[in-house]
């Protein structure tokens, strides 16, 4: 793979974190409005096609980044806090539907897993028990990759029973996978039907009711989710039927080109999520601490110039590009925790013992509540493994790139926390910022880098599917929590 093709990667995916970053530097503390997105728009138009790039994967992502911001401008001027995270969350619905009506193969294919799923009634009751008791620990419910209480794991065991082609099934998992198809997680029509003192029979019923209806007709399904749940910025469907009519040449060009539908399912949602998630008014609230934005800023820094460092030494796979930007993310996180004497352990054991009391505390807690904080260990869990083998003060390495920790002790908010606390007794600022991350990590982890990578690799690779990651992801909980036997990553169909 030619040095061009990586350095026009490495500038892509920074250019979508300055854009976010530059917008909250201007605007944190301030009203939100939809056009406050638009520099995160505009370098997403700035993407091109590579050598050896599939010309309509980029077409993707650039496409549905325009038509959710133009969409969401036509229908609001701004989201409200409470409904942002779900932004993400209309892209895959509206492909899903695109896709049936292009490749009645696949639509049979669905409605073939669609019928199964009332046959795998008590695993499913399994799960969703498992799910509503905390069994598993704090879990991601919509996972990238493998763990254990997620939807992706569900869906993977049923799929792994079923006489269908195996490219149709890999779509049908990436769809709930990085695709987001919808904002259900296995389990929450379970939990509800429970604590509004249903059976556990009648419980397992609607579980398998709504489970159908999120891939039998998706658009419907969010609708309900959305106004089930109280969403009030703009019309949903609406959106998704705007979205759908706007992608659908995007879509059919993309299948007449041989992108496999579990990249097709992808690319589209995870990017759009800067314009009204990652650059909105819960953001704009939360960096109006100095320390917080001082940590956003940090830790990108950190990860700019260590990209750069590993250009001038030249990466031997694009996969490795992904591995060293968030990898030097993980290991920047992590060593600020370790600045104040926190230790990722403690940290895991805390968040995991919190959970299980909020599962006490919260029996109807959202299925995704603890998302975030399982994004946020797992990270802290890696980089303390990247830096640990290093020497006091350096970074250790990812791929043999040295990580570049200065860019943490020459940020003026993150070197001083002194200046925003009692200034003799600043020993917990830091953390303090971090645990407020913790709930929102999007530009840690980082979601607009991580994105914009995934499409340039997807595109160089477009036959095969990019998602969900078929590794183990060594999930932080499992320190105290030894859960591995309930994954199924090795099975991934």
């Amino acid at each position: 793979m030619s040095n061009t093709v990586h350095a026009k990667m490495i500038a892509e995916a920074l250019a979508a974190q300055k854009a976010d970053i530059s917008v909250l530097k201007a605007k944190r503390g301030q009203t939100f409005t939809i056009a406050d997105a638009k520099p995160y728009v505009d370098a997403v138009n700035n993407m091109t096609v590579g050598e050896g790039q599939s010309k309509e994967v980029i077409r993707l992502h650039v496409d549905s980044v325009n038509a959710h911001y133009d969409i969401l401008s036509e229908l609001t001027k701004t989201v409200c806090p409470e409904d942002d995270p779900f932004v993400e969350h209309y892209q895959t619905p509206a492909i899903l539907e695109i896709l049936y009506q292009l490749d009645p193969g696949f639509h049979k294919a669905m409605e073939q897993f669609v019928a199964a799923i009332p046959e795998h009634e008590a695993f499913i009751g399994r799960e969703s028990a498992r799910r509503y008791g905390g069994f598993y620990g704090p879990t991601c419910v919509v996972d990238f990759a493998f763990c254990p209480g997620s939807t992706s794991n569900a869906v993977n065991t049923i799929l792994n029973s079923l006489n269908i082609d195996k490219k149709y099934k890999q779509a049908i998992l990436s769809s709930k996978s990085w695709g987001m198809n919808t904002s259900y997680g296995i389990g929450a029509a379970f939990a509800a039907a429970v604590e509004a003192g249903k059976t556990m029979a009648q419980a397992v019923q609607e579980e398998i009711a709504m489970l159908q209806l999120v891939y039998s007709q998706p658009i419907e399904a969010q609708t309900k989710l959305m106004t089930d749940g109280g969403h009030s910025s703009f019309d949903v469907k609406k959106y998704m039927e705007a979205y759908k009519q706007r992608m659908a040449p995007a879509v059919k060009a993309a299948v007449d080109a041989g992108v496999h539908f579990s990249n097709i399912v992808t690319v589209p949602a995870y990017c759009v999520g800067d314009v009204a998630h990652h650059i909105s008014q819960s953001m704009f609230n939360m960096t109006k601490d100095d320390v917080t934005m001082g940590i956003i800023e940090a830790v990108s820094a950190v990860m700019e110039k260590t990209l750069a460092l590993g250009l001038e030494q030249g990466y031997k796979s694009h996969y490795d590009i992904l591995s060293v930007a968030t990898g030097s993310t993980a290991a920047a996180t992590a060593y600020i925790l370790e600045k104040d004497g926190f230790t990722v352990p403690m940290v895991v054991d805390l968040l995991t013992k919190r959970y299980t009391n909020y599962v006490q505390k919260y029996p109807n807690r959202g299925p995704a509540a603890e998302l975030h904080n399982c994004d946020f260990m797992d990270m802290i869990h890696r980089g303390s493994k990247i830096i640990e083998v290093a020497p006091i003060g350096a970074g250790g390495k990812i791929k043999g790139i040295p990580v570049q920790l200065a860019a943490i002790e020459a940020n003026e908010a993150v070197a001083n926390p002194q200046r925003y606390t009692y200034p003799a007794c600043a020993i917990t600022v830091r953390f303090s910022s971090l645990m407020r991350l913790a709930d929102f990590p999007c530009l840690l982890t980082s979601e607009p880098v991580t994105a914009t990578l995934m499409t340039n690799i997807i595109a160089l690779d477009p036959a095969n599917p990019g998602s969900p990651a078929r590794v183990c992801k060594d999930c932080a909980v499992t320190g105290l929590i030894k859960r591995h036997e309930y994954c199924n990553w090795k099975q991934s169909v």
